[in-house]
């Protein structure tokens, strides 16, 4: 198993997404990037602690590749608007890559070159701090709320529509 920590936007969203990805075996929504190790939504809402809404992904390689993790990230956020994804603004929103390897830095450095105007930040993953309970599988447990409607579901239709070779498969 690798490990790859993404942060595009809202936790919520990101964590869906790659939930929805073969090879992937773990989704934890949290924090990183920062410099507070006390790390909570209160303090990361304020945007004065450095961190970033993250996603910690675990993935085996063999099922799915680190290029196609990118793929899906920078297609289902907007990597060209700085510290803002929607209504969500504060550098805690920031569109941010956490390499865990050097040949991720390489492949992900690449990968923001081909993308005109990208403002994704490209940083060595220090720390990982979970989110509070409440955050976990978010979408799964309030599918109805607007948010979810309003934001979550396009991006998860434009994943399943645009990428459905790499999809789990649905029983």
């Amino acid at each position: 198993m690798e490990k790859a920590v993404f942060g595009g936007g809202c936790f919520w969203c990101t964590e869906a997404v790659f939930k929805m990805l073969k090879g992937v075996h773990k989704v934890v929504p949290g924090y990183s990037g920062g410099t507070r190790e006390d790390a909570t939504y209160e303090r990361v809402s304020s945007g004065k602690t450095g961190h970033a809404e993250a996603t910690l992904v675990e993935f085996d390689p063999k099922e799915v590749k680190y290029r196609d993790l990118l793929t899906v990230f920078f297609a289902s956020h907007d990597p060209t608007t700085l510290n803002r994804q929607g209504n969500d603004v504060g550098p805690q929103y920031r569109s941010v890559i956490f390499y865990t390897t050097f040949k991720q830095k390489a492949e992900a450095e690449k990968f923001i070159k081909e993308i005109e105007g990208a403002v994704t930040e490209l940083v060595p993953f220090t720390e990982f701090f979970e989110a509070e309970n409440y955050h976990r599988d978010y979408f799964e447990s309030h599918k109805d709320a607007p948010y979810c409607q309003i934001v979550i579901n396009p991006k998860l239709d434009k994943v399943q529509k645009e990428f459905a070779n790499l999809l789990k498969q649905t029983s």
